[in-house]
Order: structure tokens, then C-alpha cells, then sequence
């Protein structure tokens, strides 16, 4: 039986205004730990709704750019204080949208938090250079200025902190926003752009538009009037977004899906390396691109590191991420239930061996929800679909390797290169791992999620644009740069 708890309709954000679609639809929200309750409504715009907010955007562009940065920095620092009053509030949301547990629903509001105030200071920093020139008393500069109007599309598995680590720096150096976030976590985005509201943001520099990928997404990324997109999600979309961004023109920056490998050599600290596989492996359920996924255990030390990862993820309760007492809350959405069930099943049916979990939970705690256990296989061998795509939940392959090198060379195989770890006490061998992986993050004894502010955050291969977020390489895709010479007249 459907319930409508809180059935609010978030409105879009456009010009400064809260706004219907011009549709007069809208979509409801589901809350994944009880797939009955509807917990408010978000606009399905169109395309109509999107050229208004571009058009508003492009025409905010001109007074933005021309504030000084430090101007622009003081609404980023009053947006920060805004969203750290609002914290629990912003993450209670998160955690009925997508059902990530309270505690890092509101540690990614902090980290929102943190992000605006590194980019905040960043509007006090020199980002030109002056340059020797050849010609006697010439002064040769460069100047950096924004690339106009940029679309932002956020996935749902981080809803708070993907979205401020772009339109942060994207804002900063002087750029206009239009935000088409996941429909799954709009009213997430909502709250989100109205700190930027209450922090007296000018009109059209950020807009909000909700409504379905295929429609807004899509749209976002053939505007010839957008300039740039930054986009993270799904390689499938992430390429489509690439050729149209390409077609009008607009650059584009992509960070797509992982297969992140950890290394385990026989003269790791094995407590601390299981605890952080599986910590890597099953926070936030699996789904971060992050996520640890394939382990690659040396084989005189397997047995016992497969106890206690085993151990340890038995050891992890599952639940609703308001239980203080739960470490995973549901799968985000049916479909994603759907799919890493799918997986499941295929590790089954190619032969691997099953350790622990493997089924969907049931019960009158579990039958409304999306709830999956940790996983973990062994016996993967790595020709195998759960050794080979991403899974996108709490589903780990332990697989023997005879030395480093091996490890090496199979972590490797892979068309993707977002995050690898290794556990080692070598220092030579960490420096050659650091050397020798092709991946744009890199950890020593380490988990393979996580990222700070100040530092570039991407990949390589198949999981990236090559571009880099966050951090200072921000600026190499929110602004271009101009050459100037000055030159004395006699």
C-alpha cells in the first residue's frame, strides 16, 4: 500500500524563482527502505523548461564574471555556514532519497561544506602567471576567464558532494550553472540550491532543472548555448554526452564507472587490510565508483586473509540508515537491486563460490526495502562477468595471485582506472605499484574510496574524460586562458 508521508512538490529553481515545469508534471520519490512510502515530488520538466534556464544563465553570465573572485568567494563561504546549520536536515533527505546511511549522508554534507570554503578561498588565489618575454620592456601575461554557461549532471550515490564539487570551482572562476541532478535525488538538489538562495546568490547564476535524464540530461548536452558539461554517471550516458558536447562545440568532462582493484601482499598488516577491503568493498553499499571490488590476495597469506574478510563482513548489519546500529543501508532503487542480483546470480552460474550473502534479505524488517547483504566470492577466476564489469553494490571477488607482478598484470586488465590500493610494508614495492598501476587514484594501505578538496580527483582509461575534478586542476576545465602582451609605445 502506497503511503504519502511527506508528498511535497519541490519546485525547479530558475532566474532565482522556485518554479513549475511548464508540463504541470511532476515525479514521485520513493524512499528505498520502504518502496511504499513517497516522500515528495519533483518537476518532470522539458525541454521548454531547460531553454529558459540556459537563456536566464547566458544572460547572468556577464555581471557574475565581472565581480571580483574575493565577491564571488563570499557566497560560497555564506552558502557553507547555511548548509552547516542545515546539515541533519539536508542528509535526512539524502538517506530517505537514496538510502545511504545518516552518519555519511551527513559526513557528505560537511564535505560539501568543506568543498565550498576550499573554493571560496580559491577566489583569493593568482591564477594568471607573467611570462619573460623576447621583446625588450614587453610584458608578457596570461589571464584565465570562465567558459560561459556550464551544465552540470550529478548521479545519485553522492548527491550532496558531487554536485558542490562542480558547481563550486564552476562558480568561483566566474562561470554560470544550470543543474540537472539524478531524478532520484532531486529533492536532495532542491535543498541544496536553496542555501545558495539564502545566501543571496544574483539571479541566474544557478539554476536548477528536474526531470528525466533522456529529456534534460540529454538536452543540457546539445545546447548551443552551453559551454561546458560536467558530468558524472554511466559510461553508456557519459559517452552519448561526450558526442554531443563535441557536435555544438562545448567541452565536456566525464568521470564514469570503476573496477577498483586491492593488492594484498604477504607482508601487509592482514587485520588492517581486510578491515579496510571490506570497508572499501561495502560503504555506502557498494555503490560508489570508488568501490573496491576485486581483491588480489598473495597466495601464502589467502586463507587467512579470506577469514577475515568473511568475518568482517558478516560482522556488518544491514538496514534503514536512520538505525544508529546499521553500517548498510538499501540498494538505492529497484533497478539497482535489479542488476546486482543479476551479478550475483551470473558469479553463481560461471562458477565462483559463494562465502557469504548472495541473496536478498527478507522479513518484516527487509520486504519493503532494497536489501542486499555483503557478498563475497571466491574461486573468480578473471575471465569472469564479476571479475570484469562493474557491479555497483556490496559485492566483492577475492582471487589468488602467486606475486606481485601477477597482481600487478591483472588489476590492469581492465577497460576501467578510477582507484587502486595495495597493503604492503615495502616501500620499494608501494613506489613501483604507484608506478606501474593504471589508475588516476592511487592508495598505499589504503581504501580505494575517498578524495579531499585540495586534490585532483579522476581517472584513466574508460573511467574518465582525462580531466580533473576538484582541487586546483579545476581550473583547467572551468576557465580558458588568454595570452596577452603588452607592449611599451615609444
Amino acid at each position: 500500500m502506497q503511503t504519502n508521508v511527506e508528498c511535497v512538490s519541490y519546485l525547479n529553481y530558475v532566474n532565482g524563482q522556485w518554479q513549475a515545469a511548464s508540463s504541470g508534471q511532476t515525479i514521485g520519490i520513493h524512499n528505498p527502505a520502504n518502496k511504499h512510502e513517497i516522500i515528495g515530488r519533483i518537476q518532470a520538466s522539458n525541454l521548454k523548461d531547460l531553454d529558459h534556464a540556459v537563456a536566464n544563465a547566458k544572460e547572468a553570465l556577464s555581471t557574475w564574471k565581472n565581480l571580483s573572485p574575493v565577491e564571488r568567494g563570499n557566497f560560497l563561504h555564506r552558502t557553507a555556514d547555511i548548509l552547516e546549520k542545515n546539515a541533519d536536515e539536508i542528509a535526512e533527505m539524502a538517506t530517505k532519497e537514496m538510502g545511504k546511511i545518516f552518519r555519511e549522508t551527513k559526513g557528505e554534507v560537511l564535505r560539501g561544506v568543506a568543498i565550498l570554503r576550499y573554493y571560496a578561498q580559491e577566489g583569493m588565489r593568482q591564477i594568471g602567471e607573467v611570462l619573460p618575454s623576447s621583446q625588450k620592456k614587453n610584458i608578457l601575461l596570461t589571464k584565465r576567464v570562465p567558459v560561459g554557461v556550464v551544465g552540470v549532471i550529478s548521479p545519485w550515490n553522492f548527491p550532496i558532494a558531487i554536485p558542490i564539487w562542480k558547481i563550486a570551482p564552476a562558480l568561483i572562476y566566474g562561470n554560470t550553472v544550470v543543474f540537472k541532478p539524478a531524478s532520484e535525488t532531486g529533492i536532495t538538489a532542491a535543498k541544496i540550491v536553496q542555501a545558495f538562495d539564502e545566501a543571496g546568490l544574483p539571479k541566474g547564476v544557478l539554476n536548477l532543472v528536474n526531470g528525466k535524464g533522456s529529456i534534460i540530461g540529454q538536452g543540457l548536452a546539445d545546447h548551443k548555448d552551453v559551454n561546458a558539461i560536467s558530468f558524472t554517471g554511466s559510461n553508456q550516458v557519459g559517452k552519448q554526452v561526450a558526442v554531443s558536447a563535441v557536435h555544438h562545440g562545448a567541452r565536456y568532462q566525464l568521470e564514469m564507472g570503476g573496477k577498483n582493484p586491492v593488492i594484498i601482499m604477504d607482508d601487509a598488516d592482514l587485520e588492517h587490510a581486510a578491515e579496510l577491503t571490506v570497508q572499501g568493498a561495502m560503504k555506502q553499499t557498494g555503490q560508489r565508483c570508488t568501490a573496491t571490488s576485486r581483491a588480489y590476495v598473495h597466495q601464502s597469506i589467502y586463507e587467512r586473509v579470506k577469514e577475515l574478510v568473511v568475518k568482517k563482513a558478516n560482522s556488518l548489519k544491514v538496514g534503514n540508515g536512520f538505525d544508529s546500529n546499521v553500517d548498510l543501508g538499501p540498494l538505492a532503487s529497484k533497478q539497482q537491486m535489479h542488476t546486482v542480483m543479476e551479478y550475483i546470480e551470473k558469479g553463481k552460474e560461471e562458477g565462483a563460490t559463494l562465502l557469504c550473502g548472495g541473496e536478498a534479505l527478507t522479513g518484516e524488517q527487509y520486504h519493503s526495502g532494497y536489501f542486499v547483504p555483503p557478498t563475497v566470492f571466491e574461486n573468480v577466476t578473471h575471465d569472469m562477468t564479476i571479475a570484469r564489469e562493474e557491479i555497483f553494490g556490496p559485492v566483492l571477488a577475492l582471487i589468488k595471485v602467486n606475486s606481485f607482478d601477477e597482481a600487478v598484470e591483472m588489476a590492469n586488465d581492465t577497460e576501467y582506472g578510477l582507484s587502486a590500493s595495495i597493503f604492503t610494508k615495502d616501500i620499494a614495492r608501494a613506489f613501483n605499484f604507484v608506478d606501474e598501476i593504471e589508475t588516476g587514484l592511487v592508495q598505499i594501505n589504503g581504501e580505494t574510496g575517498g578524495a579531499e578538496p585540495q586534490a585532483p580527483f579522476g581517472g584513466m582509461k574508460d573511467s574518465s574524460s582525462q580531466s580533473r575534478e576538484q582541487g586546483q586542476a579545476a581550473k583547467e576545465f572551468y576557465t580558458t586562458m588568454k595570452t596577452v602582451t603588452i607592449t611599451p609605445i615609444p
